[in-house]
């Protein structure tokens, strides 16, 4: 028997009410955002888009918790960006400030004393001042050259106290931002792959060149060879597989160790045969440059093991097995 007692049923269904009040009343926050979305959110793409520097973001308290979560998102996807705490900006932090950047200053109340103090040495380095702030009327709205409206009709706090909904609705709004920005810039999976190079994500985006078998390691003959050249190369290289190319390197086919065993039991001997013979004409292949995923898709969807990697006019130039995939992580 559990050593917990079992809470009365009335207290769990109270649990579950309030539970289901705070994620309701948040969705309706963030749902009000795109509907209150106008020119600012553009120009605020613009001047993010355009900063020559690097973005840095700035809050205090449950803000500068949001700040930090943005600044990470930027900097994830291709926008440089920083978290300066408000308060320690004031005490020698507001160093980093430089020309060419841009200060996003997050706060709900748009009067917190300590993040307005920063506006002043921003203006000195002419840097654009972007507010995200739940209070269009407030001074760091006023200040700012482009403010963003993340207000909220109610926190999800019953006491109205504690910040909620007002920071999950500007959670999303930088979100939107730096999606936006992302888009912008044109900013893509390979993009992403060279920020993120430890973990799951950076392993599956991973380029196929950086995990290829390249120059002495590819299975490789001629098309004037025989069929025993071709199973002493497949022997030494250990991939299963040897491609088949023209004396200009052009990929022409392949043959794989299940070609050969099917040509055994219907022919015998294919040792003096040549190569051409049972090679598989216009093998699949894959670029260097996308990432291991999509080789994996690939094998995947052809039920093979083995690609070779080829450049624009289908020279060989690599190969990549399954194996080299597992070992990496992308599986």
């Amino acid at each position: 028997m559990s050593r917990r007692a079992a809470r009365p049923r009335g207290a769990a269904d109270a649990d579950l009410a309030a539970a289901r009040r705070v994620l309701e009343i948040e969705a309706r926050a963030v749902a009000a955002l795109a509907a209150r979305l106008g020119d600012e959110f553009p120009r605020a793409v613009e001047i993010v888009a355009r900063c020559r520097g690097k973005v840095v973001v700035a809050g205090l308290g449950k803000s500068g918790l949001i700040s930090r979560k943005l600044a990470a998102t930027l900097a994830s996807t291709g926008t440089p960006a920083l978290f300066l705490h408000a308060a320690e900006g004031l005490h020698g932090d507001i160093g980093l400030l430089a020309r060419g950047d841009v200060l996003i200053a997050l706060s709900n109340s748009g009067t917190t004393g300590e993040l307005l103090a920063l506006l002043a040495p921003a203006r000195r380095l002419d840097l654009p001042v972007i507010a995200i702030t739940g209070d269009m009327a407030s001074p760091l709205s006023r200040e700012a050259d482009v403010a963003l409206d993340a207000g909220v009709a109610e926190e999800a706090c019953p006491l109205g106290l504690a910040p909620t909904a007002s920071t999950t609705a500007a959670l999303a709004l930088g979100d939107a931002l730096a999606i936006a920005v992302l888009e912008r810039r044109g900013f893509q999976a390979e993009d992403f792959g060279q920020l993120h190079p430890g973990g799951t994500l950076g392993r599956r985006l991973r380029p196929v060149e950086e995990l290829m078998h390249v120059g002495e390691e590819i299975p490789c003959v001629f098309a004037g060879a025989t069929m025993a050249d071709a199973i002493a190369e497949m022997s030494r290289k250990r991939l299963g597989v040897t491609a088949v190319v023209d004396d200009r390197g052009h990929l022409r086919g392949i043959v794989t160790d299940g070609d050969l065993r099917r040509a055994l039991q219907t022919r015998g001997d294919v040792r003096a045969l040549p190569v051409t013979a049972l090679m598989t004409a216009k093998p699949r292949t894959i670029r260097a440059g996308v990432p291991a995923e999509q080789a994996l898709a690939r094998m995947e969807e052809f039920s093979i093991t083995v690609l070779f990697v080829v450049d624009p006019d289908e020279r060989l130039r690599g190969v990549i097995h399954l194996h080299d995939l597992l070992r990496a992580g992308v599986v």
